[in-house]
């Protein structure tokens, strides 16, 4: 019972991110699932990947209907990153924990120190 209601707050938290920074849900959901859930960092992240889903879906119409999205920027944007999904969804299964944590930690790290400057 007490994992179902971390799961739900952590949940919170990153939808509360997502809604309010676009992205975030795999920053809070990922470290979340690994410490309170015990969950394997390659089934965390990919766990992440379909609670992260409706969140964007939900978030992105409440943009689209109260802010607009320029489209042409999407379309360009989606390309890349559906080919980045693939590419990344492909590799996951095939690194080690260790590196994965390193990976995913320094990509943290850069995006925390980019938001600075």
């Amino acid at each position: 019972m007490q994992q179902k209601i971390a799961a739900v707050l952590f949940s919170l938290a990153a939808g509360l991110c997502n809604g309010f920074f676009g992205s975030g849900g795999g920053t809070v959901i990922v470290p979340c699932m690994e410490k309170f859930l015990k969950t394997e960092p390659q089934k965390a992240h990919a766990s992440a990947i379909a609670v992260i889903l409706p969140l964007c879906a939900v978030s992105g119409f409440i943009y689209f209907k109260d802010m607009g999205i320029p489209w042409q920027s999407v379309i360009f944007a989606g390309i890349g990153g559906f080919t980045g999904g693939i590419v990344g969804a492909r590799l996951l299964g095939k690194i080690k924990s260790r590196t994965l944590h390193i990976v995913f930690g320094a990509v943290m790290i850069i995006s925390g120190i980019r938001m600075f400057f």
